[in-house]
């Protein structure tokens, strides 16, 4: 049974303390009010969702048959549909990794997190891109698979093959980075000093320009680097200057204390920073890990100015064929939901670890 009078004194409490707050909930109200019933149907009751073409979308709707008929190579991009289950395959393997993981015992969990950080790029890099074995000596020529040229990936299996691949590897650079800003050792202090101030110093579209256009030109003419490699090493680069920012703020907050208690122990400097300085430090960053995580994963759209056509990329490629023309906002409102939903998930995890790892008591 509903309370009114518990109701009415949350009413007057949270929205009708003052007169200020009192004008701000009626304004908000009325924006409820006035927007919220004509998105609903624009969004669900005016829709279409049947269909399989252009001549099918009626009313004043969205039409999400736009969504429907592009959704395989919105995910996908170009890549050919018959090899498809091999991105499939990569992206199960990841997620079992990481499901695993969480349920193992830590001495286990620690063969999964090497297996994801030294063998998993790699493995996926060939279940994706494939390659050929060419044993020269024994003269032969053994096609393991077929060869997917990385100019047909695209889609949101790019975007997130970007942000996971630049997320592995940003994350360890940015510790090391933080640890050598904070050495002792001039050499190792200033050279970091410089990488980080360099790189955060600069645009990440400027870094991916330099990356796509300018740095072959400094290469051998022989040599060749992939497109998407550059693009890759290139955001890995300018987010791992943030991370070691982040983590630097977490070694700062630790008191003199913790580091006199490790060496009175006989500690080493790498024994005392993996066993004492780095867990607690990392565990009062989480919140800004989580942070610099979720920008890379909302910045890998700017692939798109190197000619890769990721998730949004695709959409707007969708959004410009003939027989679409006019349902951009359809697609922009996907593209929306689905970086939300993501961008959302990774926030609600990283508040769970925060309260797995607290060591407050209340």
């Amino acid at each position: 049974m509903i309370n009114i009078n518990k109701i009415y004194q949350w009413s007057r409490t949270n929205l009708f303390s003052n007169w200020y707050n009192s004008l701000l909930s009626l304004i908000i109200v009325f924006a409820f009010i006035k927007f919220i019933p004509p998105l609903l149907n624009w969004l669900f009751f005016d829709a279409t969702f049947r269909g399989s073409s252009k001549a099918e979308c009626y009313g004043d709707g969205a039409c999400w048959i736009f969504i429907k008929v592009w959704f395989q190579k919105l995910i996908y991009g170009l890549y050919p549909e018959n090899q498809v289950w091999r991105i499939n395959l990569a992206f199960l393997i990841l997620i079992f990794s990481v499901i695993t993981s969480i349920f193992v015992k830590p001495t286990i969990r620690r063969y999964i997190i090497i297996f994801l950080i030294f063998v998993f790029p790699f493995l996926a890099i060939w279940l994706i891109g494939g390659f050929a074995i060419d044993i020269e000596s024994l003269e032969i020529y053994i096609p393991i698979l077929e060869e997917v040229d990385t100019r047909v990936w695209g889609g949101l299996s790019l975007t997130f093959i970007i942000a996971i691949f630049a997320m592995l590897f940003c994350f360890p650079i940015g510790i090391i980075l933080a640890l050598g800003r904070r050495s002792e050792l001039p050499a190792i202090k200033y050279s970091s000093i410089v990488f980080i101030e360099f790189w955060r110093g600069v645009p990440l579209i400027t870094v991916l320009f330099m990356a796509s256009v300018m740095f072959p030109l400094f290469l051998p003419g022989d040599t060749n680097v992939d497109k998407l490699m550059r693009c890759v090493i290139g955001i890995t680069l300018f987010e791992a200057a943030y991370m070691a920012e982040v983590v630097r703020g977490g070694l700062q907050a630790l008191p003199r204390g913790q580091y006199d208690a490790a060496k009175s122990l006989g500690m080493g400097y790498w024994q005392m920073n993996a066993l004492i300085i780095l867990p607690q430090a990392l565990k009062i960053v989480i919140p800004g890990i989580a942070n610099t995580f979720i920008a890379l994963f909302k910045d890998t759209p700017l692939i798109l100015v190197v000619g890769l056509l990721e998730f949004l990329g695709m959409i707007k490629l969708a959004g410009a064929n003939p027989d679409w023309l006019g349902f951009a906002v359809e697609g922009y409102v996907f593209a929306a939901t689905v970086y939300w939903i993501f961008c959302f998930s990774m926030s609600r995890y990283s508040q769970r670890l925060e309260i797995r790892f607290s060591t407050e008591r209340k």
